[in-house]
C-alpha cells in the first residue's frame, strides 16, 4: 500500500480538506466556539482578555475542574452520573488540611515545615478519594442503586463530612511545598518551560508519525503525508505557543524584591522573572496523559467503552461490569482528591465552600467535550477542552462585570445548549 494512500475515491480539494486531514469535526467546531469566544471577550474588555497574566490565571483556575472531568467521561461513558464530585473534593481537601496541620504535628510529632508533611497528606487525600468513590461504585454496581440517588446524596454527606472534620472552620496556610501544587505558589520558571514544551513537541510529533507507521504495518488507510505534517505542525505550534505566552507573564517587582530580601541579597537593576508553567498545570497534562492512555491502550479503557456502548452485550462476553463501576468510581475519587490538591493549594488553605457546583461544571465540561449521556462515545481531550471554555466563559463574564447569579444561569444555559446540539449532531451522524 502506498504510504500516501487514503481511503475512498478522492473528492473536491476545498470541500475535502478537513476530511482528508481526518480531524473530529466536533473538536473543531469546540475549538472555533473557544475562539471566537476568546475575541469576543477581548474586544468587550479593550484587549484585556487575552494578555499572558489573564491567560495564566485562567490556565490555573481550569485545572481543577478539567482533572475531574477527565474522570467524569468515564463515568458518562458507562451511562452513569457523578453529582457529588464537588463535595468529595471538599471532604478530600478537608482531610489533607487537618493532615498536615493537626494529625500529623499533634498525633506523629512532625513539625510544621517537615519535608514529609505534604507528601503524608496528599496519600492521605487519595486514599479518603478512591475510598469514597470505590464505595459509591460498590453501591451503584453491586446493590443496584442507580448513580443519579447515590451521588447525589453523596453531594450532601460528603459536603458536611468535610465540615464536620474541620468545625467548620478555614484551614490554613498549608504547608509551603504543598502549595507548590496551586498555580502562582508553583511555576517552573522560563528555562524550564522551555525544556518540557519542547519535549511535549516532539513527543507529539513522534506520536503522530509513530501511529502512521503503525497503521501503515497493518495496512490500514492513512492520511496523505502533507496532511500528517500539517496535523504535526499545527500541534508542535500550539504547545510552544502556550509555553511563549506563559513565559511573557513577568512577575511583578515588588513579589522579586520580597523574594530577594527573603534570601538576605538586594535585587540588581533592571532584573525580570517570568513565571512560566505552573506546576498545576503540568499535573493536568500528566492525568490527562495517563487517563488517554488507560482509554486508548487498556484492557480497562476498552472494557468501559465497551460497556457503555452495549451493557448486556459486554457482560455476556464475561466482563464484570459491577466490579468495572467500581473501578470506574475509584478512579473518579482519586481525581477528586488530586483536583483537591490543586484548588486548595492555589487559596493556600481548606474553606467550607471549595469545590462549590463544581459538579454542574465538571458534567458541562465533559458533555461540552463531546462525552454523549447515552454512553459509549467520550475523549479526554475534549473534556479538558469543555472546562477551558466553561472556565473562559466565567472569567470573562467576571470580566465584563456580569453578576455571579447571572453567570451560573448562562452556564446552566449553556450546558442544556450543548447537550440540544450533541442530541441534533448524533441525529444527523445516526450515531
Amino acid at each position: 500500500m502506498s504510504d500516501t494512500a487514503v481511503s475512498g475515491p478522492k473528492a473536491p480539494a476545498a470541500r475535502n480538506f478537513f476530511s482528508v486531514l481526518q480531524l473530529d469535526t466536533r473538536l473543531l467546531g469546540m475549538i472555533g466556539a473557544f475562539v471566537v469566544l476568546c475575541l469576543v471577550f477581548n474586544f468587550v474588555t479593550d484587549g484585556r482578555f487575552l494578555t499572558p497574566r489573564n491567560i495564566f490565571n485562567l490556565s490555573i483556575q481550569t485545572v481543577s475542574v478539567a482533572i475531574m472531568a477527565t474522570g467524569m467521561v468515564f463515568v458518562i461513558v458507562t451511562r452513569n452520573i457523578d453529582l457529588s464530585v464537588g463535595s468529595l473534593l471538599a471532604t478530600c481537601s478537608a482531610v489533607m488540611a487537618m493532615t498536615q496541620t493537626s494529625i500529623l504535628p499533634d498525633m506523629l510529632g512532625l513539625g510544621l515545615g517537615h519535608p514529609l508533611i505534604p507528601w503524608i497528606s496528599i496519600l492521605a487525600g487519595l486514599v479518603a478519594g478512591v475510598a469514597i468513590g470505590a464505595f459509591n461504585g460498590w453501591l451503584i454496581g453491586y446493590q443496584g442503586i442507580p448513580a443519579f440517588i447515590v451521588t447525589l446524596g453523596g453531594l450532601l454527606v460528603w459536603r458536611y463530612v468535610a465540615w464536620y472534620l474541620t468545625n467548620g472552620q478555614t484551614i490554613g496556610p498549608l504547608d509551603q511545598v504543598f502549595q507548590i501544587f496551586g498555580g502562582t505558589n508553583g511555576t517552573l520558571g522560563v528555562t524550564w518551560s522551555w525544556i518540557l514544551g519542547g519535549i511535549a513537541a516532539l513527543a507529539a510529533a513522534v506520536s503522530i508519525f509513530s501511529a502512521r507507521r503503525r497503521k501503515i504495518s497493518h495496512e490500514f488507510p492513512v492520511k496523505p503525508l502533507w496532511a500528517e505534517c500539517l496535523v504535526a505542525l499545527l500541534a508542535v505550534v500550539a504547545i510552544l505557543g502556550f509555553v511563549a505566552i506563559l513565559n511573557a507573564y513577568e512577575i511583578p517587582e515588588r513579589a522579586l524584591q520580597r523574594d530577594f530580601r527573603a534570601l538576605g541579597m538586594e535585587m540588581p537593576e533592571g532584573f525580570t522573572a517570568s513565571y512560566g508553567l505552573p506546576v498545576s498545570v503540568v499535573v493536568l497534562i500528566a492525568v490527562a496523559i495517563v487517563m488517554t492512555i488507560v482509554a486508548r491502550r487498556t484492557r480497562l479503557g476498552r472494557y468501559i467503552f465497551a460497556a457503555g456502548g452495549n451493557p448486556d452485550a459486554t457482560e455476556l462476553s464475561g466482563v464484570n461490569t459491577r466490579l468495572l463501576t467500581v473501578k470506574v468510581f475509584a478512579i473518579m475519587g482519586a481525581l477528586c482528591a488530586i483536583s483537591a490538591v490543586v484548588a486548595s493549594a492555589r487559596l493556600t488553605n481548606h474553606t467550607n465552600d471549595i469545590g462549590t457546583l463544581d459538579e454542574l461544571r465538571v458534567i458541562a465540561a465533559a458533555v461540552i467535550g463531546g462525552t454523549a449521556l447515552s454512553g459509549g462515545v467520550g475523549t479526554i481531550y475534549g473534556a479538558i477542552l469543555g472546562a477551558l471554555i466553561m472556565q473562559s466563559l466565567q472569567s470573562g463574564m467576571a470580566m465584563v462585570g456580569v453578576d455571579a447569579p447571572l453567570q451560573n444561569i448562562v452556564v446552566g444555559a449553556v450546558l442544556v445548549f450543548a447537550v440540544w446540539i450533541d442530541i441534533q449532531y448524533r441525529k444527523r451522524t445516526g450515531d
